[in-house]
């Protein structure tokens, strides 16, 4: 009998939020990565056994570092040249789309691609910014009364606010913001995306982000958004790891019932979320079989109560696993 491995699929579960955090971070900036080529980078940095790996450009490369350096070393102080690397990192050929940027450097305010961005504010002039960053940075790696989850949201708005940098400075306060929160769960294991949940209410970000720099500074807005957006992230998040958890209970429920190979690999494959409906000729195929052997396996399991029909619909009788038993 084939068991679920629960290291395993927790292992697969920081992949998938580490790649819906490189992914959702540029989309929201409206930059659409390739997921594959994204989440070959990030098995690679990780280990992680995932097969043929697709091809990875240097972009997708530096998003990838920044996003695993701001929560696999969390602890790390933040410096301008940490700063600085990941936004070196981020625009590796000097130029946002076909405009030539500062890179690794504080704006100017003589260059960037100003034409491609909304302006929301009005930014601190540039000759403020080394000032202005020193500040910020003290307050980043100083300890603080300010609880954890709140400076999180704090620094998030307090570095997109400065827009210290020509471009890529949302990518940076989100890496700022994810630092942060790695550090208020004592932590740099994720497996929750705040990113993919910013992505999912991008206009509301948005509108609240322009409403709170636009206004007076008063903050409580934009953290109640922060923290409720957090609270979606985990949500998520636990319903993706009841699913993983889940093949682990199952196999632990059923390890003293025999079963042959046959049935271990399809019921495997039910675990792990099987697309549509299974039916004994799927069975057969999955199992490399007679219909009549599929129909034995089925029956069998059906008596024993690991599996049940599927009601209606339907020529093919459909079969699921029992409800309560994983």
């Amino acid at each position: 009998m084939v068991e679920g491995d629960a290291g395993g699929g927790f292992s697969r579960k920081r992949k998938c939020s580490l790649t819906d955090d490189v992914v959702k971070t540029s989309e929201i900036e409206g930059e659409y990565l390739n997921v594959a080529s994204v989440r070959s980078s990030i098995a690679r940095r990780l280990g992680v056994d995932i097969g043929a790996l697709a091809p990875v450009d240097r972009h997708i490369e530096g998003v990838v570092e920044m996003v695993l350096d701001a929560t696999a070393n969390c602890w790390q102080r933040v410096t301008d040249e940490r700063l600085f690397g990941w936004h070196a990192a981020l625009f590796p050929t000097g130029y946002s789309g076909m405009t030539r940027i500062n890179v690794a450097a504080w704006r100017d305010d003589e260059s960037g691609p100003m034409g491609r961005q909304k302006v929301h504010f009005e930014a601190p002039p540039a000759d403020r910014l080394p000032s202005e960053m020193a500040c910020f940075i003290d307050w980043l790696n100083a300890e603080s009364d300010v609880p954890p989850l709140l400076k999180a949201g704090l620094g998030y708005l307090w570095f997109v606010t400065l827009h210290p940098f020509d471009d890529g400075n949302g990518r940076i306060a989100r890496a700022v913001g994810d630092l942060l929160l790695a550090r208020a769960d004592g932590s740099p294991q994720r497996f929750y995306s705040l990113s993919a949940q910013i992505q999912r209410d991008r206009r509301g970000y948005y509108e609240l982000l322009e409403r709170t720099q636009k206004g007076d500074m008063d903050v409580t807005g934009w953290l109640v958004w922060f923290l409720d957006s957090l609270r979606c992230a985990l949500d998520q998040a636990h319903q993706t790891l009841d699913s993983v958890l889940s093949k682990p209970r199952f196999w632990q429920r059923w390890a003293a019932t025999p079963l042959n190979e046959r049935q271990a690999k399809v019921l495997n494959r039910l675990l792990d979320g099987f697309d549509g409906k299974l039916t004994s000729s799927k069975w057969a195929a999955i199992g490399k079989c007679s219909t009549d052997t599929a129909l034995r396996d089925i029956n069998d399991l059906l008596a024993r109560g690991m599996l049940r029909k599927v009601a209606g619909g339907g020529r093919s009788t459909g079969y699921e696993l029992n409800d309560g038993e994983v």
